[in-house]
């Protein structure tokens, strides 16, 4: 049954989706471009410049080029000011970024009614995008959390390791604010005192004179035995009054750094003890809007710890399409705009394919995990979505695979 035939989606509505993370891999948000135009909905896009993949998309029908040079919520909200002047009315504004959230979270009442978007508690996105203000959330609702601390120098920093034992993961505390230039990743596991001193000086560059080293240090939750997957997510939608409408449990297959990055290969799995936890934590919060959380299962004590609330929509939020159509954006819209609906029936064992990034995945799982050519490759056939192609929207596949490869050439040049 098409989501058409089933809920009555408001077209008129148009969607803007804004984003000022100038990743242009980031894929989450050509997934809101394709969602909501597929239903006919308008989506205008803001494209970092003009050979961005998701801005080439057929259902992106218009674009503002180029997004603001900087985050800063004057030019932003001038932005989208001046952008609202040309549509024929109130729009969905929808974010894939911490900074947006946080943005709209702050200083969103200047936009409204001209945009239609959630109204989250004003200081609730940084907290949760924040990962050191996370686990002072989490160990408010006695949520279990692996242990961390926020290192002021290298001294502090290789005590913790030393502590818990390495490896360890380090975090940007603040990834909104990560300087990409200073070769910083939002996730690393490091695995020497050396590592460990050769990352914090990369981040003091990166932060001045900060009060701190600009780093999150968790301690590492260890695979579980016998290959078990352990590394979860739950994305989700919540109402103006907190209630969850819309909302599912998936698992990482893959991810990429290999057991601390982004999900590569992800499959929708039931979880109802996960998702009751989760959604628990969000109500009792009076979370409103999309998010995505992630955990990892520790065999310890049988516990989920949260490792991120991302106060936003997840990149690999596609993967959620239940039965009658309804993804995590289209629940958005459609709440938005007045629309009442009822979710469909879980798909469990849906999957995702990111096309950029499993592959170089598949490398490190075939060296630890003893990942096999023919299981990844029948993995790759059998998943049901993919970050980048579509057969209705082939431009952005073929634009991804050729940034990637002038970028490969560029960094390979550089070295």
């Amino acid at each position: 049954m098409s989501l058409k035939a089933s809920v009555d989606v408001d077209t008129a509505t148009d969607a803007v989706l804004l984003k000022l993370d100038r990743n242009v891999f980031h894929h989450g948000g050509l997934g809101v471009i394709r969602s909501l135009g597929r239903l006919g909905i308008r989506v205008h896009a803001m494209r970092e410049d003009r050979f961005a993949p998701a801005g080439v998309s057929r259902y992106a029908r218009r674009t503002v080029s180029p997004m603001p040079d900087r985050a800063d919520p004057h030019d932003v909200l001038d932005l989208l000011d001046r952008l609202a002047d040309r549509l024929p009315g109130p729009a969905v504004l929808i974010t894939t970024d911490d900074a947006g959230a946080i943005l709209l979270a702050e200083h969103g009442d200047k936009l409204r009614p001209r945009y239609l978007f959630p109204d989250p508690p004003a200081d609730l996105p940084r907290r949760a995008a924040g990962k050191a203000t996370l686990a002072e959330i989490c160990r408010a609702a006695g949520v279990p959390h692996p242990a961390t601390t926020v290192p002021v120098d290298a001294a502090e920093a290789t005590a913790f390791a030393d502590a818990c034992g390495y490896p360890v993961v380090a975090k940007v505390n603040l990834p909104w604010m990560a300087d990409r230039a200073a070769g910083l990743h939002s996730t690393t596991v490091v695995r020497s005192r050396e590592e460990m001193l050769a990352l914090v000086q990369r981040a003091r560059r990166a932060t001045g004179d900060g009060p701190d080293t600009g780093l999150l240090l968790q301690e590492y939750l260890a695979p579980a035995p016998c290959g078990t997957l352990q590394d979860w997510f739950f994305h989700g939608y919540f109402d103006a009054d907190s209630r969850c409408l819309f909302g599912h449990t998936g698992i990482k297959v893959r991810s990429f750094p290999i057991h601390a990055g982004l999900t590569s290969y992800g499959r929708w799995e039931s979880n109802e003890r996960l998702r009751d936890e989760a959604v628990a934590l969000l109500s009792g919060l009076g979370y409103r809007g999309p998010v995505d959380l992630d955990y990892r299962w520790d065999p310890r004590d049988d516990s989920y710890r949260l490792l991120d609330l991302n106060p936003r929509l997840g990149a690999q939020f596609r993967l959620f399409q239940d039965s009658a159509g309804i993804d995590v954006v289209r629940a958005m819209h459609l709440d938005l705009t007045g629309r009442a609906f009822s979710p469909g029936e879980a798909v469990a064992g849906r999957s995702l394919f990111v096309e950029n990034f499993d592959p170089i995945a598949a490398l490190a799982y075939r060296r630890d995990e003893n990942l096999t050519m023919r299981s990844w490759l029948a993995s790759v056939r059998a998943a049901d979505e993919a970050a980048w192609f579509a057969r209705d929207d082939l431009a952005p596949f073929f634009l991804t695979g050729a940034r990637a490869l002038w970028q490969a050439a560029a960094n390979r040049l550089r070295r």
